[in-house]
């Protein structure tokens, strides 16, 4: 059963709807949502989705709620087993009328007071009905480290990575309702692996705007219960080879490629992959990375699709 969830705002303030998905968040998740309802210039609705918890995660949000109006915990019980199907959830669920942007949330970040309010600036700017962003990584041991995802964007990049971390993503009303569109139109794309991957391939191939911004406006915590984190290690970076040398991640590019109708592309002959891993300064934004998706690409073209 869908439950649907819309509030009516009553000043003239740009009236953001907050999409915030947690599981076993007690430990960092108030200091989140205190940076949240502090956000200068711009009116907030949090919609807080708990995943099966341990630590007591949902009790603690309902009680946080309380005597909130800005705040709504979604019914609860529902097991997703990882952040995206979570956040898909909240698209599907949360009615986006009566507000004119809707904004992703992880749990445990420290957001600038003018995180939201600056990004609603720069997709006015640049005429954008998407926006991600750079972010400061930061360690419980006091590295910091910034993580520049505005490279220029590519043909293709949005098959093969993401914009950034999804809780910078900003979308006007008209944006997300595109993704929602998807959500339910087909199905399977709720068990794909990543929310912000999956609605960036969305709307960058249905030709929206999206702006990705240098400036950081949050800082992005780095734990062991990270589920993806900020990539900027070694350890990450063998993971994600991995992934994609298993197979696992041609196989959500061709998914999207399926979904989205895209019949130029095929990664099921090896002439297919070797076409795509020709033109693989269209497919990522970072030179590294290119150079690193050609390669995947060859090797899995050798290997052959099908093993």
């Amino acid at each position: 059963m869908t439950h649907k969830y819309s509030i009516v705002m009553p000043d003239k303030s740009p009236r953001v709807a907050i999409l915030l998905a947690a599981y076993n968040g007690v430990d960092f998740i108030e200091q989140q949502l205190e940076t949240i309802l502090c956000q200068n210039g711009v009116s907030v609705i949090i919609f807080i989705s708990v995943d099966l918890s341990t630590d007591g995660s949902y009790t603690w949000c309902c009680d946080f709620a309380k005597n909130r109006n800005n705040i709504h915990v979604l019914p609860y019980g529902e097991r997703f087993g990882g952040a995206a199907k979570n956040f898909f959830r909240l698209v599907r669920d949360v009615d986006f009328v009566g507000f004119d942007y809707i904004a992703f949330a992880d749990q445990d970040d420290i957001w600038s007071s003018d995180k939201l309010f600056h990004g609603i600036k720069q997709m006015e700017s640049e005429k954008s009905e998407a926006y991600s962003a750079s972010v400061i990584a930061f360690w419980e041991d006091g590295r910091e480290k910034l993580i520049d995802k505005s490279q220029p964007q590519r043909e293709l990049d949005y098959l093969f990575e993401a914009a950034g971390p999804g809780c910078t993503y900003i979308f006007t009303n008209k944006a997300a309702v595109l993704i929602k569109k998807y959500l339910f139109d087909f199905p399977e794309l709720n068990d794909f692996v990543l929310h912000d991957w999956l609605s960036y391939a969305i709307l960058r191939h249905s030709k929206v705007n999206w702006f990705i911004d240098s400036i950081p406006k949050m800082r992005y915590r780095q734990h062991d219960s990270n589920q993806v984190g900020a990539n900027a290690s070694i350890k990450g970076k063998i993971y994600r080879a991995k992934y994609v040398l298993s197979g696992q991640g041609f196989r959500c590019i061709d998914s999207l490629v399926s979904v989205l109708d895209i019949p130029s592309i095929n990664l099921l002959t090896r002439m297919g992959i070797l076409k795509l891993a020709f033109n693989a300064s269209q497919l990522r934004r970072r030179r590294i990375d290119q150079f690193l998706a050609f390669s995947a690409l060859l090797i899995y073209a050798i290997k052959g699709p099908n093993k």
